[in-house]
C-alpha cells in the first residue's frame, strides 16, 4: 500500500489513523507547494488533484474518511466497527464534512493556508462567518460529548479521528476551542495518543 499525503488538514487524520493501526503503508509525500498534485502521474491516481490518496494493489482510493475505513478494515480494527455503530460513524462523517469541518476548515484556510501558500490576508467577513458557524457546531459537539469518553461512547472509532481532524490546527486557525470544555477534554484525550499527536512519518529532509 502507498499513502500519498501532505502535511495539511485532510491527510493528517489519515496519517494518524495509519500510524495508530500500524498499517504497512509506504508514505509518498506530495509537495503541494511545488504543484506535484497536478502532475500527470498523480492525476491518474486522483483526478481531483488532492491529497490523500491510497493505492493498494490495483485499488485506488481518495477521500480521507474512505481511506481510513479501508485501512481499519485491512487491519481488522474495530476503529471501523462491523455492527450497528457503523451507521453512527457514517453519521459523524457526514455531519463533519457538511458542518464542523467546513467551519473549522474555513478558519484554517483563512489563517494558515493563505499564509503558507501566499494567497493574501485573511478575509475578515469570511473569518466572522466561519467563527459563527464553528461556535454553533462546536456547541452541538460539546453537548453530545457530555458524559461520553468518545463520540460513540466508551470506544475510540474513526468518527473521533474524522471529526477532530481540524482541531490540531485550532491555535493557528484561531478556533475558540477553550469555550467548549467537553470538546477540549476530548481533544486532550486524542492528543494523549502518540499517533494522533505525531502522525507524519519521518522524512529525510526533516532529519537534515
Amino acid at each position: 500500500m502507498k499513502l500519498y499525503y501532505f502535511d495539511t488538514l485532510q491527510p493528517r487524520k489519515v496519517c494518524a489513523a495509519a500510524k495508530y493501526l500500524k498499517a504497512p503503508v509506504e508514505y509518498v509525500y506530495v509537495d503541494l507547494l511545488k504543484g506535484e498534485q497536478r502532475s500527470p502521474g498523480y492525476l491518474e491516481l486522483n483526478p481531483n488533484g488532492k491529497v490523500p490518496t491510497l493505492t493498494d494493489g490495483e485499488r485506488t482510493l481518495w477521500e480521507a474518511d474512505a481511506i481510513m475505513c479501508a485501512l481499519a478494515a485491512r487491519m481488522g480494527s474495530d476503529l471501523w466497527p462491523h455492527d450497528a455503530r457503523q451507521a453512527d460513524v457514517i453519521r459523524w462523517f457526514s455531519w463533519n464534512s457538511q458542518h464542523f469541518n467546513r467551519a473549522g476548515g474555513a478558519l484554517y484556510f483563512e489563517h494558515m493556508v493563505k499564509a503558507r501558500f501566499r494567497l493574501g490576508e485573511p478575509d475578515a467577513a469570511e473569518v466572522a462567518r466561519a467563527l459563527q458557524d464553528f461556535r454553533g457546531y462546536a456547541g452541538i459537539l460539546n453537548d453530545h460529548l457530555r458524559g461520553k469518553r468518545w463520540l460513540l461512547g466508551d470506544s475510540l472509532t474513526l468518527a473521533d479521528f474524522s471529526v477532530a481532524g481540524v482541531l490540531p490546527f485550532a491555535e493557528g486557525s484561531h478556533m475558540p476551542l477553550r469555550e467548549f470544555p467537553e470538546v477540549s477534554r476530548w481533544n486532550d484525550q486524542l492528543n494523549a495518543i502518540e499517533a494522533w499527536r505525531n502522525p507524519y512519518p519521518a522524512r529525510q529532509q526533516d532529519a537534515a
